[in-house]
C-alpha cells in the first residue's frame, strides 16, 4: 500500500527526455522535499515498486536512487519496514527549494562573489564575422604534425614514468628549448632555470603581477594598451597610472614624473610591436626606461607577444636581453604554433621564477606535460622552424594585400601605417563620427570586434581600431573591410 505522502515527484519533474538521468532527477526531487520540510525526519517512503509504478519508470531506477540517497545519508533503511528519511538530518529551514534547481544553475547564488565586468575581456562567441586583434591562422598548421608530436610525447612520457605530477615550472625539455631559442635569437642570457612555462602569455602576465604587486601599489601602463594585462594588475590590487605615448612609444619623461610622485612597482610595456598601435619603442627610450627602473626600483614587465613576425628589418632585441635583472619577460608560442595549445613562458631571474612557480603550484599544480613535450618535439624535429618560415611568407603577403584593400574600402575614412611587424593594423578614423557608427552598428552588420574603449586607459587616449589580418583569407579580409565600410556609411 502506498505510504500516506502526496509526492511532488511527477512527470513534470521526472521526465526521461531531459538530459539528467531519471534516477538523478528522483534523487534531486527527494532532496528538495527533505530540505523544504515536506518530507519530515523519519517519514517512510513508498516502496521502490510502488514509486516506480507512480512514476512509470523501471523499478531498478528507483532502487538505484534510494541506494544512492542512503549512501549519502539522506535516507535510512529500516529493514523490512522500508526506507525512511534519516533522523540525523538537521531541521529544515522551511524555505521551499526552487523547482528548477535540478535542471539549471542560473546564477542565483546565496553568497557573495566577485562578479565579472559588464564588458567581457574576450570577444564573445556567436554568429557573424569575427575580426580579431592579431591572431595567427590556425588552419595553416598541419594537424597531422600535431597528432604525431602528441603520440611521440605520450610514448616517451610513459616509458620515462613522466605521466605524474611534475615541476610547476613546466617540462624540462621545453624550458631548455625555449632558453636556447631566447639566448641564440633574442640575446637573453638565460638557462632553463630562468624559464617558467605558463598557459599562454596572459597567464604569464597575471603570474608576474601576483609576485610583484600588493594592494595599493602603482603600476604604469601606456594610454593605449592590452586591456587583459591591465585587468590582471587590477585584480591583484594595483592602482593603474596611465602614461602617454606617441609614434616613438611610451613617454619616458612622463614615466619619470610618475615615479617621483608615486611608489611605482611595475611598468607594463609591449616595446617590440606596441599593442595596439604596432609602433616600436625607440632604442633611446628603452634605455631610459630601464635606467628609471634601476633608479626607482620597479620591474619592467615586457610582453613580447609576437616577436617572430617582423617583415621589414631585423627586429630590435628585447629589453630583457641587456637588462635581465630589471625585466620580467613574457612570451608565447601561441602566434607561432596555435593559440589553442596555451603555451607561454616567463623569463626572469631564478629567484623570481621560484616565486612564480610557487604561484603556479597554488592555482594549477603543474603545467600540461603532454602538450609541453609535444611542443618540444616540434621544436627538436625542425617542424616549428619550417612552419615559421612558411607562415611568415604567407602573413607578409596578406599584410600587403590587406593594406591595398584598406585603401580601396576605407581609404577616405582612416589613417594607418603598414606595420613593420606583428599581425594587425591600427586604424585611426579621421572623423570620430565614422568610428562611432562602426562601433554602434557593428553587431547589426554581423561584425564582432574589440571596441576602441577596450584599448584606452584614460578618457583622453586616442581612439582607434586594431584589426588583425593574419587569420583572414583574402576573401574573408575583403568581406570584413567592406562590411566595416558599410557600417561607417552615413
Amino acid at each position: 500500500m502506498l505510504r500516506p505522502w502526496k509526492m511532488s515527484l511527477s512527470e513534470r519533474i521526472v521526465h526521461s527526455s531531459r538530459g539528467t538521468p531519471v534516477y538523478m532527477q528522483i534523487i534531486q526531487a527527494l532532496i528538495r522535499d527533505i530540505e523544504s520540510g515536506r518530507l519530515a525526519s523519519g517519514t517512510f517512503l513508498p516502496s521502490s515498486r510502488e514509486l516506480a509504478d507512480v512514476l512509470n519508470v523501471n523499478r531498478k531506477t528507483v532502487v538505484l536512487a534510494y541506494e544512492d540517497l542512503i549512501a549519502q545519508g539522506w535516507l535510512a533503511s529500516a529493514g523490512t519496514r522500508g526506507t525512511k528519511v534519516s533522523t540525523s538530518l538537521p531541521e529544515p529551514t522551511g524555505k521551499a527549494a526552487r523547482p528548477d534547481v535540478a535542471e539549471h544553475m542560473d546564477g542565483g547564488a546565496e553568497y557573495r562573489f566577485a562578479r565579472p565586468p559588464i564588458r567581457a575581456l574576450a570577444l564573445p562567441g556567436g554568429k557573424g564575422l569575427k575580426i580579431d586583434e592579431g591572431s595567427p591562422d590556425g588552419r595553416l598548421f598541419p594537424p597531422e604534425l600535431l597528432v604525431r608530436a602528441y603520440r611521440v610525447a605520450a610514448q616517451r612520457a610513459s616509458r620515462a614514468n613522466h605521466l605524474q605530477y611534475s615541476d610547476p615550472r613546466g617540462s624540462e625539455g621545453l624550458r631548455e628549448s625555449i632558453a636556447a631559442m631566447l639566448k641564440s635569437q633574442r640575446g637573453l642570457p638565460v638557462t632553463a632555470r630562468n624559464i617558467c612555462i605558463t598557459r599562454g602569455s596572459q597567464n604569464g602576465i597575471f603570474l608576474a603581477a601576483q609576485v610583484l604587486i600588493t594592494p595599493g601599489d602603482a603600476v604604469l601602463v601606456e594610454a593605449l594598451t592590452y586591456e587583459p594585462a591591465v585587468a590582471a594588475f587590477r585584480a591583484c590590487g594595483a592602482r593603474i597610472i596611465s602614461i602617454g605615448l606617441d609614434e616613438g612609444g611610451i613617454d619616458v619623461e612622463a614615466v619619470e614624473r610618475a615615479c617621483r610622485q608615486e611608489r611605482v612597482r611595475a611598468a607594463f610595456v609591449t616595446p617590440h610591436h606596441q599593442f595596439p598601435t604596432t609602433v616600436a619603442l625607440r632604442p633611446e627610450r628603452r634605455l631610459r626606461l630601464l635606467e628609471l627602473a634601476r633608479q626607482f626600483g620597479f620591474a619592467v614587465v615586457e610582453d613580447d607577444y609576437d616577436h617572430e613576425f617582423h617583415f621589414e628589418s631585423q627586429p630590435l632585441l628585447p629589453m630583457a636581453g641587456y637588462a635581465p635583472n630589471r625585466v620580467i619577460y613574457v612570451g608565447s608560442l601561441s602566434k607561432l604554433l596555435l593559440p589553442a595549445l596555451r603555451i607561454g613562458y616567463i623569463a626572469a631571474p631564478e629567484e623570481v621564477i621560484d616565486a612564480i612557480a610557487h604561484r603556479v603550484s597554488l592555482v594549477d599544480g603543474m603545467g600540461n606535460i603532454l602538450t609541453e613535450d609535444a611542443a618540444t618535439q616540434l621544436i627538436e624535429n625542425g617542424e616549428l622552424r619550417r612552419h615559421s618560415r612558411k607562415v611568415r611568407q604567407i602573413y607578409a603577403a596578406r599584410r600587403m594585400r590587406f593594406a591595398a584593400m584598406l585603401d580601396a574600402t576605407l581609404g577616405g575614412l582612416v589613417d594607418y601605417a603598414v606595420p613593420d611587424g606583428g599581425l594587425a593594423f591600427w586604424l585611426r578614423f579621421r572623423d570620430r563620427a565614422d568610428l562611432d557608427r562602426v562601433e554602434r552598428r557593428g553587431a547589426e552588420f554581423g561584425l564582432r570586434f574589440a571596441l576602441s574603449e577596450s584599448f584606452m586607459t584614460n578618457e583622453d587616449a586616442p581612439r582607434g581600431l586594431r584589426i588583425g589580418f593574419a587569420s583572414l583569407t583574402e576573401h574573408e579580409a575583403r568581406q570584413a573591410l567592406s562590411t566595416l565600410a558599410a557600417a561607417a556609411a552615413r
